[in-house]
């Protein structure tokens, strides 16, 4: 018989330890590229071998570093501009050598910055639509690299400030609305591989070919911390992870396998945890979204995107997919959070660049969701096109968080912020009258009030709503004194009239002509359509001018050749003039009419209003209506 006393029971001490399925919303995202017809074609994507992304997107526009002979220039198009580009399309060909690294300023989005191979960093005003034609007039010139300028940075917070990273070993800390350098980093011995802010600007990570990790204060320069990063001698590429304190590495082993890696910045001695991924030869670029806690990993050469979600405790990193393509891929366009497409559940949009064709690719990374409404838990506020300082403030110490907006609208937020280079201040002067105004508007959630109107309270108006800076009471009071100015200029210019055309040879040619016959001829009988207009002109223009029947009469074809009074032209041009005076004079008049008629509208409205029953003022009013010209 089979002896059992020594198995084990389900749930005893031989238990297998089981946890299941990690739980997380963002387990089934997948990526979805455009189709054919909404891709970009024909685009020469440079053949630079340098390890840099050459494409940068914003919610108006995508550039492209392109391939041309004799100097460096890169393409703009309007995002919505997809399909086969132009071969005569507008192209920026305002440096000299190749182009190294294009971005986008973070708060206006018709700056760009591009750094080359002629040791220059030069800002462009893309306008509104796109170029139509090649742009070589830059904004500003930023000279200060001994060698190439490699890669570019924008300040996540403060207005204006940018960096620059060049094959000098320098780190360049730029206030672009001045074009003067604000600090110069030399802590490197080696070439510059990446570098990355963290969420409010305060901290800047570098990584370099001396196989070595910096957090660097930007604003002295002084190293804080640094420690060895990736073994391998192929570049490493560095980002913080928004405000938690940690940064995430890619790179290559001794072996030459490819490696993440993930850092505390506090401590960067050894890391937190270091996994191999493969054993590809082409260098990996991290992304990170801080709104889903999401880093996505693709590799320059091969044609998928990894991408792994970030905790607060150990592993730290989990792995969740993959996009899968055989295309391989030299770049990719990060696309703001605030240009995707809330209603389809778009978390993340890149723009991948062909390695073997002219084609730019938008891959969209979704999340599944049945329902149409707006995803909460899966669009939390994000960084507004909005500066939370600006470069002095940040220059002196001050610190701030990106100032954040909601996607509940659905619109895709764009900045509108002319710019104006004044050469004579060297400056950069922006335009920002109302933004921050705006940008809180599209913010706001709308609460709509379904409730019947009589069963509403009255609700005084908001004074926030009121978007005038002087206030609506300065503006009243403005109103009225351009009225009472106009006013005194009508009845100027109606005195004038009167002392001027009362009996003058011109009224007297008018009178013969107003009749209805020429002198000399026989009389005719008046038609009904003279006596209509007549009494049209008469009622609705009650002056002793006139009217503008008897000019069009007058001066008719067959009664001008017989017109034997007008001797030459020149009289005829001099009474054209006098004409055209009076009518001047007239719709003067009748608009001083119309400003007052709404201004005793106004007035009736807010007596109805108060309910006091007077007409006093009202009846003032009308007093200096009739003591007007007509």
């Amino acid at each position: 018989m089979l002896d059992t006393s020594e198995c084990q029971k389900p749930g005893g001490r031989g238990k297998m330890n089981f946890r299941g399925i990690r739980s997380s919303k963002f387990r089934h995202v997948y990526g979805a590229p455009a189709k054919r017809p909404h891709c970009y074609e024909n685009i020469k994507i440079t053949r630079n071998a340098h390890d840099s992304n050459f494409c940068a997107t914003n919610p108006k526009f995508l550039a492209c570093v392109v391939e041309v002979g004799g100097g460096g220039s890169f393409i703009v198009l309007p995002l919505e501009k997809m399909g086969r580009a132009d071969y005569a399309a507008g192209k920026v060909t305002g440096h000299t050598k190749n182009v190294l690294d294009i971005k986008w300023n973070p708060f206006n989005d018709n700056i760009i910055a591009s750094a080359s191979e002629d040791c220059t960093v030069k800002l462009w005003y893309i306008p509104d639509g796109g170029l139509s034609k090649d742009l070589d007039d830059f904004l500003i010139e930023l000279q200060g690299h001994r060698r190439r300028v490699m890669y570019l940075e924008w300040h996540p917070t403060a207005e204006n400030i940018l960096l620059s990273a060049g094959y000098d070993h320098t780190i360049i800390v730029w206030n672009i609305a001045k074009g003067h350098a604000v600090n110069i980093i030399d802590c490197h011995v080696d070439t510059i591989y990446s570098m990355s802010f963290n969420r409010n600007g305060s901290l800047l990570a570098t990584t370099s070919k001396d196989k070595l990790i910096r957090i660097i204060d930007p604003r002295s320069g002084e190293v804080l911390r640094q420690g060895d990063c990736h073994k391998g001698t192929k570049a490493s590429k560095v980002v913080y992870l928004g405000d938690t304190g940690r940064l995430f590495t890619t790179g290559f082993s001794k072996f030459s396998d490819r490696q993440y890696g993930i850092w505390s910045q506090n401590d960067l001695s050894e890391p937190l945890a270091m996994e191999n991924i493969d054993s590809s030869s082409g260098v990996l670029y991290p992304f990170y979204d801080h709104d889903t806690k999401m880093v996505y990993v693709g590799g320059k050469g091969d044609g998928n995107v990894r991408y792994y979600e970030m905790i607060d405790e150990a592993p730290y990193c989990f792995y969740l997919s993959q996009f899968i393509s055989g295309a391989p891929q030299r770049g990719f366009g990060i696309l703001p959070k605030r240009g995707c497409d809330t209603t389809h559940c778009e978390i993340f949009r890149f723009y991948k660049l062909h390695a073997t064709k002219d084609l730019i690719e938008p891959i969209s990374m979704v999340v599944p969701r049945k329902s149409e409404m707006f995803q909460d838990d899966i669009y939390p506020e994000t960084a507004a096109p909005t500066p939370s300082l600006t470069a002095d403030e940040w220059a002196t110490g001050k610190n701030a968080y990106p100032l954040l907006m909601s996607l509940r609208s659905g619109t895709r937020v764009r900045t509108y912020k002319p710019v104006v280079y004044k050469p004579s201040e060297n400056a950069i002067v922006v335009s920002d009258r109302n933004n921050d105004r705006k940008f809180m508007f599209l913010s706001e959630e709308t609460k709509p009030d379904y409730r019947p109107m009589d069963r509403r309270p009255d609700i005084p108006q908001s004074p926030q709503m009121d978007h005038r800076p002087l206030g609506a009471d300065s503006y009243k009071n403005k109103q009225e004194n351009n009225y009472q100015t106009a006013l005194d200029g009508a009845k100027l210019a109606h005195e004038k009239y009167q002392k001027t055309y009362q009996n003058t040879k011109f009224q007297e040619v008018q009178r013969k002509w107003i009749s209805g016959h020429q002198p000399g001829s026989n009389p005719r009988p008046q038609s009904p359509l003279d006596v209509d207009l007549d009494t049209i002109y008469k009622t609705n223009i009650p002056s002793g001018s006139t009217t503008v029947r008897s000019l069009t009469s007058r001066f008719g074809g067959n009664n001008m050749r017989d017109n034997k009074d007008i001797e030459n032209e020149d009289d005829l041009r001099t009474m054209v003039e006098e004409q055209k005076s009076e009518i001047e004079n007239l719709r003067a008049e009748l608009s001083v009419k119309d400003r007052k008629i709404q201004h005793l509208e106004e007035r009736l409205k807010l007596s109805q209003v108060n309910g006091n029953g007077t007409t006093s003022p009202l009846i003032g009013d009308r007093s200096i209506l009739d003591q007007s010209p007509h």
